[in-house]
């Protein structure tokens, strides 16, 4: 997050409802500002964007609550240099609603479903309210996101979906989570648990399936490609289901990996990996690599980022440079087009 002096753009003459995905409506803002305020329609909720009439703007975005995100961001606002650059700083947008005076959102898409689309002992297929809603007929298609499984028990069940998948989701796609009871997250019950989730959504109508996690939700996304058809795309993201370093399975994370990638049997998926240098999650990066590059013969296109650089540990993907330098790429790549990653 990062502040400019600008000279401000005038107010519309006739100002109307707008979204807030919209940069080019926001009001006063400079070239420089809007291409801020792109950034900001990347972060994770809660978020707000802040301007003033004069021209300033700051946001904030993930601080404990609404209410502490907006006061960030308006401090960052009113810190613009001069005494009338940051006067007047209010909430531009709140999450996925414009709040400003005459432009305010006027809801225009369906509310997402208030309970699980799909779910059974120990998970559940759950529409996250954080996020834009179409459905089956109007969305282009559907980012299903599995997050990883807490090595020390925890429960990761409604935790927000790495940035990345907002890229999706601002184009688009509905977003749903693969949520598991931690009592009860294996690996296999959950690739069983997934597998059934992804026909009863391909059922339903949408047009694409994007399968995409983090860590053990990553290791199962890959699992869903021993099914001809089942999915559309995989997004791993370091992948990993044996422990961090020192664990015992250790001794056979690399063999059951190499298990997991020949059962791939979806020529149609494109898919891509995400390696981080200095994950203890990672028992053998260079081993691991060669196992994710012959992937490649068995879908039809991969996409392997192997350990970019500037991004480390086993988070690497939730870092907001892997989505500033890879968010649209992915969406790119998926969508069949050609993908230019930075």
């Amino acid at each position: 997050m990062w502040l400019a002096l600008m000279l401000a753009l005038p107010l519309p003459l006739h100002a109307e409802p707008v979204s807030v995905l919209d940069a080019g409506a926001v009001p006063h803002l400079s070239a420089e500002g809007r291409a801020d305020y792109q950034r900001f329609l990347q972060q994770a909720t809660p978020r707000v964007f802040a301007l003033s009439p004069s021209g300033a703007w700051g946001w904030a975005a993930a601080q404990p609550d609404l209410a502490a995100t907006e006061a960030r961001a308006i401090a960052l606002c009113a810190q613009w240099v001069g005494a009338e650059a940051g006067a007047g700083c209010r909430a531009y947008a709140r999450d996925l609603t414009v709040v400003w005076p005459g432009l305010e959102t006027v809801a225009s898409l369906p509310p997402p479903p208030n309970r699980p689309l799909l779910g059974g002992p120990g998970w559940a297929m759950v529409a996250d309210g954080r996020f834009f809603w179409q459905g089956p007929a109007a969305a282009r298609g559907a980012y299903i996101w599995a997050h990883g499984r807490a090595a020390g028990g925890q429960d990761s069940r409604g935790s927000q979906p790495q940035p990345h998948v907002r890229v999706f989701n601002n184009a688009g796609w509905d977003v749903l989570r693969f949520d598991r009871d931690p009592s009860l997250d294996e690996t296999e019950d959950a690739a069983i648990w997934l597998r059934g989730a992804l026909r009863a959504l391909r059922a339903r109508g949408y047009a694409r399936i994007v399968v995409g996690g983090q860590s053990r939700g990553a290791w199962n996304a890959l699992q869903a490609l021993d099914e001809p058809g089942l999915v559309d795309g995989v997004v791993a993201v370091a992948p990993a289901a044996h422990g961090p370093r020192g664990s015992p399975a250790w001794g056979w994370a690399v063999a059951e990996l190499r298990e997991v990638l020949e059962r791939a049997r979806n020529p149609a998926a494109r898919v891509v990996v995400a390696t981080f240098e200095g994950d203890e999650f990672d028992p053998d990066p260079n081993a691991r690599a060669r196992l994710f590059q012959a992937l490649g013969r068995r879908v039809q296109d991969l996409l392997f980022l192997d350990r970019p650089a500037g991004l480390a540990g086993h988070g690497g993907g939730a870092e907001s440079l892997f989505t500033r330098r890879f968010g649209d790429c992915l969406l790119e790549f998926m969508e069949g087009r050609p993908a230019q990653c930075g």
